[in-house]
């Protein structure tokens, strides 16, 4: 009911939509590539999510085919961005970009305390990653590790964060950065809350002896 809905309502602007999903069709499926990396989901995830097969979100993906409106509708809903994000990613941006509030992808932890809203450019997600973070006292964000010689950074504004890394623990208050290999098992806590940081993750980096 609710594709119906998409594809009846407003015709004029799902006109100029699907066109711009034809015309962009070259950079759309880097877009969904790009979105989907950036939430750790793999295909079988994303397909899961959206309801669109996993065959289909694979062809996409590699340019291989046109999808409907109502397709991207469901992608775009499952990533947690607006359809016009997921169309405006042409080439021939402006080099002044705006991102509203409501249009950040926002991580969770599994604990439910901690939020990782993704500010970094979504093009670059695949080497250089950042996001705001927030946090209720005790909140953990227990991750997996990266790629070989990736480095993450955490820079905290507020509260008190600690990183533990390898079985070396270390606490950070405002003002303070930690720096820490993230290509292994890794977790970061709040201590102190609540907890307000910068987190910049570099992947790919190299690797340190």
């Amino acid at each position: 009911m609710r594709d119906q809905a998409e594809r009846t309502e407003r015709p004029g602007r799902t006109r100029d939509l699907l066109t711009g999903a034809q015309v962009l069709s070259g950079q759309l499926g880097k877009t969904i590539q790009r979105l989907r990396k950036a939430y750790n989901l793999s295909l079988s995830d994303l397909a899961e999510q959206s309801g669109v097969a996993k065959s289909i979100i694979s062809q996409i993906e590699r340019n291989e085919t046109n999808p409907t409106l109502a397709t991207i509708w469901r992608l775009s809903q499952a990533l947690d961005v607006s359809i016009e994000r997921v169309l405006a990613a042409g080439d021939e941006e402006p080099f002044i970009e705006k991102t509203s509030r409501a249009d950040t992808p926002i991580l969770v932890s599994d604990d439910g305390k901690v939020r990782l809203a993704i500010v970094g450019w979504i093009k670059t997600v695949e080497w250089l990653q950042w996001y705001e973070v927030s946090a209720d006292p005790g909140g953990v964000l227990d991750s997996d590790p990266h790629q070989r010689g990736s480095v993450e950074s955490l820079s905290v504004t507020e509260g008190v964060f600690e990183v533990e890394v390898g079985g070396a623990l270390q606490r950070a208050r405002p003002g303070e950065t930690l720096r820490y290999r993230c290509d292994r098992p890794h977790l970061v806590r709040c201590a102190e809350g609540p907890g307000r940081a910068t987190m910049v993750v570099i992947m790919k980096a190299a690797v340190m002896e």
